[in-house]
């Protein structure tokens, strides 16, 4: 089981509070440092000093780290062209020496388009399959080749298909709770296939739904990654618990039943819950970008206890 610390950024945080966190992340022996691609703060928060460009983060956390993967859940397709983006994922990824993974989304969220002025089309999956189509396939294009795209909504003529990430092959997320197409699309494109906040229940539903997918698509099922995302609030008593609960805004009861809280021994068998129904890697939303400590606590006491 791999565990990944996955920030909000947009909730209120700047560029070393994140570099900080990712320090942290590979210091403590985590996996990966993973982060949101969001303009707006979302709740009851005042989100200061304003959002930071997920891409623009990873490029400057790509120079300041040496072992962690670095990546997105999920890039925004409303928020950048697919040629741009296959650009500067390769560029990011060659800056980190090859550690970068590209989750993709359609993108969801309306009121930040709304306020920094982004369209925000409907047909948000049917751009986000061709969007897909067209990174996938500048990255796979050989050098000297070019890549041409006729689509609904792009249109690519003799693109160079420059420049090539540094890994022979980015990893993409697909992830969701979409029941059809989404699943078609990580048999599709992706190496990974993540399931946002759900439960064990529903997980495994969706989960299945994805493994039945790759097969008709011709994969092995066992080819893809299947992993979670899920809120953590880890402390040693449930004092502990409770304060980092009430720093981020929630219950103890609700984080226990939705997330992975408690004490560690009590993290440790919902993570085998998790792992029982096929999950083989976790993304720990970290709410509270301050508390170092807490990542210190589950470092110490879930990940080294993993094996």
């Amino acid at each position: 089981m791999d565990l990944r610390i996955f920030t909000e950024p947009q909730q209120g945080a700047d560029y070393d509070t994140l570099l900080a966190v990712a320090r942290a992340t590979e210091e403590l022996g985590f996996d990966a440092f993973f982060r949101s691609d969001h303009y707006l703060r979302m709740g009851a928060v005042d989100g200061l000093p304003g959002p930071t460009d997920a891409w623009i983060t990873l490029a400057g956390l790509a120079r300041e780290t040496e072992r962690i993967r670095l990546g997105t859940l999920m890039t925004a397709g409303t928020f950048r062209l697919p040629g741009v983006l296959a650009i500067q994922v390769a560029q990011v990824d060659r800056m980190s020496g090859g550690r970068v993974e590209l989750g993709l989304g359609a993108g969801w969220f309306e009121e930040e388009h709304k306020a920094y002025g982004i369209p925000f089309p409907a047909e948000r999956m049917a751009r986000l399959e061709e969007q897909l189509a067209i990174i996938t396939g500048l990255w796979a294009t050989e050098p000297g080749d070019t890549f041409d795209y006729t689509g609904t909504h792009y249109r690519l003529e003799a693109s160079p298909a420059l420049p090539k990430p540094a890994q022979a092959k980015v990893p993409v997320l697909i992830g969701g709770h979409g029941a059809k197409r989404t699943p078609r699309l990580a048999a599709r494109y992706a190496d990974e296939f993540n399931m946002p906040f759900a439960s064990i229940a529903d997980s495994a539903r969706q989960f299945g739904r994805v493994r039945r997918a790759a097969e008709e698509a011709g994969r092995k099922p066992e080819d893809l990654v299947y992993s979670n995302a899920l809120v953590v609030c880890v402390g040693r008593n449930d004092a502990e618990v409770a304060r980092r609960a009430a720093a981020i805004g929630r219950e103890v009861d609700e984080l226990k039943a939705n997330g992975l809280a408690g004490s560690p021994a009590e993290v440790l068998d919902k993570i085998g819950a998790y792992e029982a129904i096929g999950c083989s890697r976790i993304y720990l939303q970290v709410l509270d970008l301050d508390d170092l400590d807490h990542l210190e606590l589950i470092s110490a006491q879930v990940l080294s206890r993993l094996g």
